[in-house]
């Protein structure tokens, strides 16, 4: 496939870090791919989101490099969480998970260590992010920086959904809603 650079849509858009709020969503800044990128570069924005069955549906080359090693990484990351978990659960793992692709491997022992949900999200994210920076490299005005910036508007945007006082409330529901079940019983 051959790559393109789009040097105007590349140069408008704002600089983000992992600390940012996105300054578009991810779904209207796709929209503006459609328009603004090569129908063939665009074809492969189905490939651009962080979907676990996506990364295991697709094994064969969609014909970008870029899109390719993103897909390896997230199955990489996601087969050694899985691998992790099933050993902690004492059930056999449905496969041996890939070595480390890009620190992938690296991201998910880390983070299955850590006790609290989120802050295990977060480094996964972080992760994410990072592999993201050392995909693209240079390639500031190429299609591949655009792929990864709507990757990393997805990453925003799940930032912004972590609210730990929500979730800190919901849990105690939660789990006050067990304990009136098991006193009802008794």
């Amino acid at each position: 496939m051959q790559h393109r650079n789009y040097y105007y849509f590349a140069a408008t858009l704002p600089s983000i870090t992992y600390d940012d709020i996105p300054p578009v969503s991810s779904e209207e800044f796709r929209e503006l791919c459609y328009d603004h990128l090569h129908q063939d570069d665009a074809a492969l924005l189905v490939y651009c989101y962080f979907d676990p069955r996506l990364t295991v549906e697709t094994e064969r080359s969609t014909g970008s490099d870029f899109i390719d090693y993103l897909l390896v990484w997230e199955r990489t990351l996601n087969l050694n969480l899985a691998f992790l978990r099933a050993g902690k659960l004492k059930r056999p793992s449905p496969q041996d998970p890939p070595h480390d692709v890009l620190r992938a491997e690296e991201a998910a022992k880390a983070a299955f260590e850590m006790d609290d949900p989120l802050e295990a999200a977060l480094h996964i994210d972080r992760s994410r992010w990072e592999a993201l920076d050392d995909m693209v490299g240079v390639d500031t005005f190429g299609v591949n920086n655009i792929y990864a910036y709507l990757m990393r508007l997805q990453l925003l945007e799940r930032r912004q959904r972590f609210d730990a006082e929500k979730g800190t409330a919901n849990y105690k529901e939660l789990y006050d809603s067990i304990l009136d079940k098991n006193n009802s019983k008794v």
